[in-house]
């Protein structure tokens, strides 16, 4: 079977790796360096291409059973949208700010399966919430997450293992939650708070627009949150340099060039968030769930700790994202999960054999997921 992987970033490169162990795996992507990266590390055709040109789809794709979308999120709708229209199915993992559920009737027609947001979160978070709420009446959902440098280099204190332009979106974005079954919308960057972690210490969180699909998909749950983690004191430097216009997409001009202050920062940041080879990094996400099973209130928590892997020299973030994104890969590719339309990943959650199909593909890339319950006395 052949598989298409468009993007070889260090996500994309990853999932093309780990592919290449089951598929025939070709990687496309406009960056050589990232392409001959890649080709360093597995056994992947690479093939140089334009992925902003969608007429060459059609063609381009032919060979191919099944495309994974690792592009930017800038570009991930109209990518997703023409691999519908070329009739592949698709695992999506480029996090793009439009609703993808609006493809949902073209992915039918075409009678294709594609499942969205293939990551950590939105991906693994959507899945663990879809399966228990399959097994319980859920009242509170919560999740708290975020990728850092292990070594806290001033100022920023982080480093962005995808497009610094995904990452300012998250900054910039308005968040939104749902308390007592409304939707409340706030600036991303607000409701700081500090939160301790054994692994890591202390961090602070803060509201990004997380939930998307299961605003939606779960509106019958009265409450439910997701926040980023950040080392203390990144909040304070992020708004500065919002406030100061860095994140501005207004043109100005500057010595007889027109530039927009947001392409300026982006490529600055670039350089000041690229993780460098070998660097130690840390992916870190608490989810809760609370409601009851089994007429008893219950709650739930789920705790990923995973960090770089020296041994396959594979950042955490890559590993934890992309081998998600795989095991909805093999879903599809097995017939674990045959549904024609699009799918996020808490659909995907509710069937049982998907959900643990999933778990223990992560499992045996040592991606755990660390489950405790506590029933709760109800007096």
């Amino acid at each position: 079977m052949k598989i298409a992987v468009l993007g070889a970033g260090m996500v994309g490169r990853t999932i093309a790796t780990d592919l290449s162990t089951h598929f025939e795996v070709t990687s496309f992507d406009i960056n050589t360096t990232n392409l001959a990266t890649l080709q360093q590390q597995a056994n992947v055709n690479t093939i140089v291409a334009d992925l902003k040109d969608y007429a060459a789809y059609p063609t381009m794709l032919a060979p191919f059973n099944l495309v994974v979308n690792a592009v930017p999120g800038f570009m991930g709708f109209k990518t997703l949208e023409t691999l519908i229209e070329c009739g592949k199915n698709v695992a999506d993992i480029s996090f793009f700010p439009e609703d993808a559920l609006l493809l949902d009737a073209l992915a039918k027609q075409k009678n294709v399966t594609v499942i969205m947001d293939c990551g950590v979160a939105p991906g693994m978070s959507n899945l663990i919430l879809g399966y228990h709420n399959s097994l319980m009446q859920i009242q509170q959902f919560d999740c708290v997450v975020g990728g850092l440098p292990k070594k806290r280099t001033k100022p920023f204190e982080y480093k962005a293992p995808f497009s610094p332009i995904d990452v300012i979106e998250e900054y910039t974005r308005p968040a939104r939650y749902v308390e007592n079954h409304h939707i409340v919308t706030k600036p991303a960057l607000s409701d700081a708070e500090l939160l301790h972690f054994e692994q890591v210490g202390t961090l602070e969180s803060f509201n990004t627009d997380g939930l998307r699909s299961i605003l939606y998909t779960m509106s019958h749950i009265p409450n439910m949150k997701e926040k980023t983690l950040r080392y203390p004191g990144h909040i304070a430097l992020i708004q500065a340099l919002q406030q100061a216009g860095f994140f501005s997409e207004k043109c100005i001009n500057v010595k007889g060039q027109t530039i927009t202050p947001l392409d300026v920062t982006a490529a600055i940041l670039f350089e000041q968030w690229q993780p460098q080879p070998g660097d130690a990094e840390f992916t870190i996400m608490q989810i809760d769930v609370k409601g009851i099973e089994n007429n008893e209130p219950t709650h739930l928590s789920y705790l990923l700790y995973d960090e770089y892997d020296a041994t396959t020299q594979t950042p955490s973030m890559s590993r934890t994202t992309g081998y998600a994104c795989n095991a909805m890969v093999h879903l599809i590719t097995k017939q674990i999960f045959t549904e024609k339309g699009v799918f996020p990943p808490e659909l995907i959650g509710h069937h049982k054999h998907c959900f643990d199909f999933v778990m223990e593909y992560l499992a045996e890339r040592k991606v755990y997921y660390k489950k405790t319950v506590q029933h709760l006395n109800s007096n």
